[in-house]
């Protein structure tokens, strides 16, 4: 991106740019989309928002209600483990067409004995997010931020969560991997099925 990025689109949603409509996003969301655009130019023009209804959220509802391709969607998902008492926290990001592969590549990125998803209460609690609108951008600085190569692929949109039920962001894969944080991680998913 230089600069003269348009703003992304997807299936029939309507989409405004994220910064001028901040009042949708969970607050830490729109502190990091702040901060994210003060660094980075190409974030006022590069991510959208959308709002929905909060019914429609899940991945498969969405796309079913709106025509979207599975493969444009990514999932948020939060692990964590322990090694010599230490707690280690990661969001993993992946296409919806795929799976986190929690038992391999994560637990060995976190360099834990096991790893498992945090309980909902939990991972909704320390995110200040809503469950099924956790989303990479606002997580706390803690946490590692693990993001599938496949979703930042130049050219692939993302379309993730907001921070809240009732809203997604969209914006080009390859943006998503400048965001503050993030790991760019080969094989993090594997296949569903």
């Amino acid at each position: 991106m230089d600069g003269s990025t348009t703003l992304p689109t997807l299936g029939s949603l309507r989409w405004e740019p994220a910064l001028d409509h901040l009042d949708l996003v969970a607050p830490v969301t729109a502190d990091a989309l702040r901060r994210w655009a003060d660094a980075d130019p190409d974030v006022a023009a590069g991510v959208a928002v959308t709002e929905i209804d909060p019914d429609l959220a899940d991945t498969a509802t969405l796309n079913e209600a709106f025509s979207l391709p599975v493969e444009a969607s990514a999932n948020c998902v939060v692990v964590g483990g322990t090694r010599a008492g230490d707690e280690r926290i990661a969001a993993a990001v992946v296409r919806a067409h795929t799976r986190a592969d929690v038992n391999t590549r994560v637990r060995k990125l976190l360099d834990v004995r096991k790893a498992s998803f945090l309980p909902t209460e939990r991972a909704t609690a320390e995110s200040g997010m809503e469950y099924g609108g956790i989303t990479p951008v606002g997580l706390p600085a803690a946490w590692r931020v693990l993001v599938d190569a496949r979703v930042v692929q130049d050219g692939e949109p993302a379309l993730v969560g907001s921070g809240v039920r009732r809203s997604k962001l969209l914006l080009p894969g390859s943006l998503l991997a400048r965001l503050p944080g993030v790991e760019v991680v080969d094989d993090l998913a594997v296949p569903v099925g």
